[in-house]
């Protein structure tokens, strides 16, 4: 071990220790500057008995549970109904081209994360990074938004709920719908983390099976099966592979193009998820490496074959993709299959669709309060967040979470539905902002490990072609955020403008009022801290104990 990998002098050392050790002045802690000098980084991640004992989160998780909880967050309403949206704007080959393209970014992102939550796994990776190995106010800013965002997206689950079952009978009330389900997966969010993670697998698992359904349906629609023959890429060329969009010519097949890719991005978060549930994962540097390869791998394929089907057997001038339904009648898989002539399949789809919904709100709770769970460990959110139950879940930090589900109800008035699309326009830009800052993180990780003598070689995963691909992921995911509002320049308008980039606002104030009211330098790479959390720590402590 490096000189600043010191252990404490006793157990206790660990459990009186705060979260907020750590980069300076914690807003809800003591000086952390203070307390580093004291004990540098001495913390490392213990197992199932440590945390069993000390209250902390549990490692219960294997990787086939990181999968699934990340494919819960990604594959919801953004895919089955969003993908429609896309075809109209960019046409076949630009929907296409945009998704593969951030697909890219996404394996950048998903690479940077593996190399810090193999060596460091703890909940709520995101925040805990930039604050570490950056800088504390980016670490504030990055995690309460990451974490808005995910307690506001659980109430658009359960509102989309709502309309969901709405398809079958439009009298039902969309209230008792919101208020039944956010009891349900409240609850289920109270569950030990390893229960928790075996019903988010099945509920994701219904997903997987309908889209590799609809991959072969759409195969055999597309060879001939269909009324309409061999289809092929007839719809390439006629109505085009390319759309124009907002303005004519070439430019417009441009901004098509643009606004798909940031359609696209919106669409993938979620993947992200694996790094959340680092914190409780089993051998962290095992099932972490494997969950992210799994998860970025079936998530891109999932989402570019399904693409690519969708844009051989739908055209993108079809009049179903223009309606503005929430149900499974706006849906291309339910287009494709009433243009073959399949009439029984929008009931299935609904029925799929609404249990997608329901698994991201699993998702929604859970990504949420382990974030809350990890600012409080470093002392920017009440230390009460981080408390935890005998079966580790973090019960202050869920109930936070859960409360902001209620925020649903807001829909179910005109005047309070213009308040909730506001706050739901914050929600695709948090998780921009987070894949930035963790390619940002990864650069000034790795700025650490060399300037404290750490060779990359000695991480339990290692990525290749950095520091490029951190560079490559930071400047496209800046580059989109900036311009994720173009649309407002081009047809001008003052609520529309604010509507767009509130969240943008949001960030900036975050981060400028935690900068000036603390006035924090950014992190000295000589003096970060990569030792606590360290699950290997842990390991070589056990072995130099005898084992116990």
């Amino acid at each position: 071990m490096k000189a600043t990998e010191t252990w404490p002098a006793s157990p206790a050392d660990y459990s009186s220790s705060s979260g907020d050790d750590i980069g300076g002045v914690g807003i809800f802690g003591s000086s952390e500057g203070e307390k580093i000098k004291a004990k540098a980084g001495d913390h490392a991640v213990t197992g199932d008995a440590d945390s069993a004992k000390q209250g902390e989160l549990q490692r219960q998780l294997s990787g086939r549970h990181l999968n699934f909880i990340a494919i819960g967050g990604t594959v919801g309403t953004g895919f089955f109904l969003g993908t429609g949206t896309a075809l109209v704007k960019a046409g076949p080959a630009g929907c296409l081209i945009s998704y593969i393209f951030v697909g890219s970014i996404l394996w950048s992102v998903m690479v940077c994360l593996g190399e810090m939550a193999t060596y460091i796994p703890t909940a709520g990776a995101f925040s805990t990074y930039a604050t570490r190995f950056v800088d504390a106010s980016l670490g504030f800013a990055v995690g309460w938004l990451y974490w808005f965002g995910w307690a506001v997206t659980y109430a658009l689950s359960l509102v989309a709920a709502g309309l969901i079952i709405q398809y079958w009978n439009e009298d039902i009330n969309i209230g008792i719908i919101i208020a039944v389900f956010w009891v349900v997966f409240t609850l289920a969010n109270y569950l030990p983390v390893g229960v928790y993670g075996e019903f988010e697998m099945w509920l994701s698992s219904l997903k997987v099976i309908t889209i590799a359904g609809f991959i072969v349906f759409a195969i055999c629609i597309a060879g001939g099966a269909g009324q309409e023959g061999v289809l092929g890429f007839t719809y390439w060329r006629d109505p085009g592979a390319f759309n124009e969009y907002l303005v004519p010519g070439g430019v417009g097949k441009f901004v098509a193009l643009w606004a798909v890719m940031i359609q696209a991005s919106v669409a993938y978060q979620g993947a992200e998820l694996v790094g959340v549930g680092a914190g409780e994962a089993r051998d962290p540097r095992k099932t972490v490496p494997q969950a992210i390869r799994v998860t970025y791998w079936g998530i891109m394929g999932l989402f570019v074959v399904t693409m690519l089907l969708i844009t051989m057997v739908v055209p993108s001038d079809d009049p179903g993709l223009l309606s503005d339904s929430s149900n499974a009648s706006a849906s291309p898989l339910v287009i494709a299959a009433r243009r073959a002539g399949v009439r029984a399949l929008p009931d299935i789809i609904n029925a799929v669709l609404l249990t997608a919904v329901l698994s991201a709100a699993n998702s929604n709770v859970y990504s949420g309060s382990r974030v809350l769970v990890a600012l409080a460990e470093e002392g920017q959110a009440p230390a009460l967040f981080k408390k935890t139950n005998r079966f580790g879940i973090p019960v202050y930090a869920v109930a936070g979470t859960a409360a902001f589900g209620l925020l649903g109800f807001l829909n179910l008035s005109s005047d309070g539905g213009r308040v909730f699309n506001w706050l739901l326009n914050i929600t695709g830009v948090a998780g921009l902002t987070t894949w930035a800052s963790t390619c940002l993180s990864h650069l000034y990780f790795m700025r650490a490990l060399k300037a404290q003598g750490i060779a990359r070689s000695e991480l339990p995963y290692v990525s290749r072609f950095q520091p490029y691909t951190a560079i490559y992921g930071l400047v496209l995911n800046v580059l989109i955020t900036l311009t994720q509002g173009f649309t407002v320049f081009i047809d001008w308008d003052v609520g529309n403008f604010f509507a767009a980039y509130i969240s943008l606002i949001l960030f900036v104030v975050l981060w400028a009022g935690h900068k000036i009211w603390y006035r924090q330098p950014r992190v000295d790479p000589a003096k970060a801290d990569l030792a606590r959390g360290r699950y290997d720590l842990n390991e070589e402590r056990s072995a130099a104990d005898g084992g116990v």
